[in-house]
């Protein structure tokens, strides 16, 4: 059986901590007692977090490193256990986003993306787990997204990076599991969340791209990554969203491509132009970009009711009744108003894509155009 320590007694390496999702966790994290060892490539960004972190009475220390670079990985474990004697919890966040159709992608795009986002999880993995099983125990926690298990439009290779996530992480908890190895290995796929990743992103759009609404803020991404390194966990879902669109994925996937084909698209859109030679951080880190939450965060929830009955052991049946399929509706066009008028007062999570979906396919054809 799998136990894990309190975060309070832990260490944890959070990778990618410089922005976004990583940062908020080392944050939460050292708020509430764990020692913490963030890397990213992005220096400046790991100063200021430990600055942070410190004037807040906790500890931390920082390693810059690349995550397409096995070495500079296993630095990061390795002085984990030259500081803090140890290792209890491996945090990967490390990711770049392109936003392009397929055929706009070049081959050395689509290589760095998967290089990140997948092999730079599996250099992860691998550095951790010697320390975990000296230390007899710990968690692996994997941050993929919701398209590990369904893509969407302008992110194949995002897509395929976090695919490889999920198959990689599964061969390996049976493998762990045969061993005996009391390691918990969980796969963390967030929904759309409010990070600065959409800022920093490389673009084919012409305008600053944005995730699919409902937007989360990565707090609520942070508190499901925290509960994981204190419960042994296989798969979490972060956003009552990201789970509509995953039900409706396993109910109907072709109700699902109707509903992207139609809202799919105009929705990754913003109205700010923005040049496809802009700065992006698919080779290095954007400057002054480091921060939790992104640029998109009006009208973005802080917390998930979904999460939060799924997180409270004794009501995990509710979660789970609360979250059943879509129900079907009779009108051609998803109350989208009142489903996130919902979420603000915690009793559901609204979902642009599965409300769509459950509407039906446009009677006329795609109405979306890139």
């Amino acid at each position: 059986m799998i136990r894990l320590q309190p975060l309070d007694q832990q260490v944890m390496v959070v990778m990618g901590a410089s922005s976004g999702i990583g940062r908020e966790t080392a944050l939460r994290a050292a708020g509430r007692g764990a020692r913490v060892v963030v890397s990213a490539r992005d220096a400046d960004g790991l100063d200021s977090l430990v600055r942070q972190i410190r004037a807040q009475g906790g500890r931390a220390e920082a390693v810059v490193a690349d995550v397409t670079e096995a070495d500079q990985v296993r630095a990061v474990a390795t002085r984990a256990d030259e500081v803090f004697g140890g290792l209890d919890t491996w945090v990967h966040s490390s990711a770049v986003l392109l936003y392009a159709r397929f055929e706009q992608t070049t081959p050395e795009e689509f290589q760095r993306v998967v290089q990140v986002n997948l092999v730079g999880q599996a250099y992860g993995a691998m550095a951790a787990l010697p320390h975990l099983r000296r230390r007899g125990q710990g968690a692996l926690i994997h941050i993929s997204s919701l398209e590990a298990r369904r893509a969407v439009p302008y992110h194949s290779a995002y897509a395929a990076a976090k695919h490889g996530i999920d198959g990689f992480v599964e061969a390996l908890r049976v493998e762990l599991k045969q061993e005996g190895v009391p390691i918990s290995v969980t796969n963390v796929m967030p929904g759309s969340t409010n990070t600065p990743l959409f800022d920093k992103g490389r673009t084919k759009l012409g305008v600053k791209p944005k995730p699919i609404p409902p937007i989360y803020q990565p707090g609520t991404v942070a508190d499901v990554v925290l509960h994981a390194a204190e419960h042994p966990a296989r798969d979490l879902v972060a956003g009552g969203a990201a789970k509509g669109i995953l039900l409706t994925q396993r109910l109907s996937p072709r109700i699902l491509d109707a509903a992207l084909v139609r809202v799919g698209f105009r929705t990754q859109r913003t109205g700010e132009e923005k040049p496809e030679r802009s700065p992006d951080n698919l080779y290095g880190p954007v400057p002054g970009l480091s921060t939790s939450e992104g640029s998109l965060g009006d009208g973005a929830f802080r917390r998930s009711a979904y999460n939060w009955l799924e997180l409270h052991s004794p009501l995990r049946v509710l979660a789970s009744l609360a979250s059943g399929p879509p129900r079907l509706r009779d009108t051609s066009e998803p109350s989208l108003r009142s489903s996130r008028d919902l979420d603000r007062s915690g009793s559901t999570d609204g979902n642009v894509v599965a409300a769509t979906a459950a509407a039906g396919p446009p009677a006329n054809g795609p109405t979306a155009s890139a």
